[in-house]
């Protein structure tokens, strides 16, 4: 089974995301932990990410959905996982159901967290 969370940031996916993984008994991915996780693992797709955090820029796509590919290739993401963060525009989401294709997979869920920005600034300056 894979899930994604999908939303504008401060909406309530990593909070959301532990608390259902939990419940359906499978992991978590987030974009950021796998970034960073590739980076320090000195992939040949992490070196490539990190050269465009080292600058302050926004990962392509292209890197960003190779990490993540790579890390749903791993053991501990084969009973299901839900992505916090990966999906963030229509590039993307088709980017993820290639790179899912590609390892006989699909996307079984799609959770849209629909928060308008007021809500959002209310909870963050709570």
């Amino acid at each position: 089974m894979i899930i994604v969370l999908f939303g504008k940031p401060g909406a309530g996916k990593g909070t959301q995301a532990p608390r259902l993984a939990e419940l359906l008994g499978i992991s978590t991915l987030a974009t950021g932990d796998v970034l960073r996780a590739a980076s320090q693992a000195g992939t040949a797709l992490g070196r490539e990410a990190k050269g465009y955090m080292d600058k302050g820029a926004l990962v392509p796509d292209a890197v960003i959905l190779g990490i993540v590919r790579e890390a749903l290739a791993s053991p501990a993401y084969a009973n299901g996982v839900i992505l916090d963060g990966v999906v963030r525009t229509v590039p993307q989401a088709e980017g993820l159901r290639d790179a899912l294709a590609t390892l006989g997979r699909t996307v079984d869920a799609v959770l849209n967290f629909d928060v308008s920005n007021d809500e959002i600034v209310r909870r963050l300056s709570a």
